[in-house]
């Protein structure tokens, strides 16, 4: 059936461009050769001509004049190049396709604004030792008119935890669990406000355990605080204000280096390392590394066996580790499957967020069998526009870990004692690696912990300042001035003259 309609609208349009130009070519004969019919009651010159889809008699089928000028100029104004540039926009004025979820939301009669007094919100030390940190600030309502009821005035302080890999796929409940940390009534009776700003304090304690705000490859942790205010107007939206909190957590760090040894069997290359066990996102940090016993005497053939080091990389990883949970209607029933299983799934990724390979930079010394060693300084740091989470460690299971890995490529040689400089190569090499634990967290700055900022309590107070230890009389003729030591200011010596 669809080629048939296609066919037929073929067809037709093949005709009326047949008829439009025979039609043309009909006015460009001379007035002479024309035959022009009258009917009876001598109307106007009427043109027949066949219709695109049933043939009718010439006296039935009649097209008036004026609907062929009209045929030929729109067919005319279509095939011009002026009509195929020009671009004509559709506008549907009564139809609506709702607003945007971005789309702020507007009201007429009041609005909502808020005000952060609190220092950044920074949770100082590990979870199992954070005193946690304060969240402090004003909530405005702004009053457009004269005087409007509010019938409540709510906020709320939540931390969302969205799984990437949720339980069961296009499940929003297994993919988002929102908890409530505080919230706030602050209008818990209608009240009439006047026109101007009306300020709400609130705060809140973030306890120590909480995680900070991140964004892995497996999760996304947020904190979210929303207030919403009802106007008694007939016809008004509630009033909606939401913003999103940055919460860090800080490490600390050690002052001193750490130092790792690390043996390959069945060689016998040692290598020391020395490193910063805490780093930050921002900045760069060095990597001392010194390889031991890379050379042997072979007493039997009288040769010297070196190890030559060829290839350096270095590569900081980030394993992300955490517990999808599933909701109710997609947990297993009791009974089924194993505990873990009821829990959640556990999902693990690791990705790359800073990685460097050398080909030179080091020094070797290779001068005697004894004391011949490798040592190298390299400098390592997150790339410039890598994506990163802190170390973390939740009570969920979400938890976030960082290493730097270092792979050496060395390759074996031999010489003769007596011709140390004719070396021979082997075809023998080794892949050296090692992996040190490292911490990523962000820097504490100059803050300090809320529970630091506390004035001090009664018993801490410090004795009352000491007592005089004598009392100065003035009798008789004595005056304070000549008890007080004049300034040098006041002495003869700088008086004016």
């Amino acid at each position: 059936m669809p080629h048939r309609v296609a066919n037929f609208f073929r067809s037709s349009t093949r005709e009326f461009e047949t008829q439009v130009s025979n039609l043309t070519k009909k006015k460009a004969l001379p007035s002479s050769r024309r035959s022009p019919s009258r009917n009876s009651s001598g109307s106007s010159d009427r043109v027949a001509y066949a219709s695109s889809i049933e043939e009718t008699p010439p006296d039935e089928s009649v097209a008036h004049a004026p609907r062929i000028k009209m045929s030929e100029s729109r067919t005319t104004s279509f095939s011009s190049d002026s009509h195929r540039e020009h671009h004509h926009r559709i506008s549907f004025p009564s139809m609506h396709f709702g607003r945007s979820n971005k789309e702020p939301h507007v009201n007429a009669v009041a609005a909502l604004d808020w005000k952060l007094e609190s220092p950044p919100i920074v949770l100082f030390n590990d979870a199992e030792h954070s005193s946690g940190a304060i969240v402090s600030g004003q909530l405005f309502l702004d009053i457009k008119e004269d005087e409007v009821e509010i019938e409540s005035l709510d906020a709320t302080l939540n931390i969302n935890v969205t799984q990437k890999k949720p339980f069961a796929h296009h499940c929003s409940e297994c993919a988002t669990q929102t908890t409530e940390i505080k919230k706030w009534c602050l209008l818990p009776n209608p009240l009439v406000l006047r026109k101007g700003r009306h300020n709400y304090p609130f705060s809140a304690l973030l306890e120590g355990h909480l995680p900070a705000s991140m964004e892995g490859p497996l999760v996304v942790i947020t904190y979210d605080f929303k207030a919403e205010a009802v106007p008694k107007v007939y016809g008004q939206p509630p009033i909606r204000f939401q913003k999103t909190l940055d919460v860090k957590r800080s490490l600390p760090t050690s002052e001193h280096p750490h130092h790792s040894v690390r043996v390959f069997p069945p060689t016998n290359i040692k290598a020391s390392a020395y490193y910063p066990h805490v780093i930050h996102p921002i900045g760069s940090y060095n990597l001392n590394i010194r390889l031991d016993g890379i050379s042997r005497h072979n007493a039997k053939v009288g040769t010297i066996e070196y190890w030559k080091l060829k290839k350096l990389t270095w590569r900081l990883e980030e394993i992300a580790k955490t517990v999808a949970p599933a909701c109710g209607r997609h947990s297993p029933k009791l009974g089924e499957g194993s505990d873990q299983a009821k829990k959640g799934i556990v999902r693990t990724e690791t990705r790359v967020i800073g990685e460097k390979t050398l080909f030179s930079g080091w020094k070797s010394n290779y001068m005697s069998t004894t004391d011949s060693s490798v040592e190298l300084e390299l400098e390592y740091s997150l790339a410039p526009h890598a994506k990163y989470a802190c170390d973390t460690k939740c009570r969920d299971g979400t938890e976030v870990t960082h290493q730097l890995m270092v792979e050496m490529v060395v390759s074996q040689e031999w010489a003769p004692i007596n011709k140390p400089a004719l070396v021979t190569h082997t075809g023998v090499g080794r892949i050296l690696r090692m992996h040190f634990g490292t911490v990523l967290t962000e820097r504490g700055g100059i803050g300090i912990s809320w529970d630091n900022e506390a004035p001090p309590i009664y018993q801490d107070v410090p004795p009352s300042p000491p007592a005089y230890s004598h009392e100065t009389h003035l009798e008789g003729e004595w005056s304070i001035l000549e008890v007080m030591e004049p300034l040098d200011g006041d002495s003869p010596e700088y008086s004016p003259v």
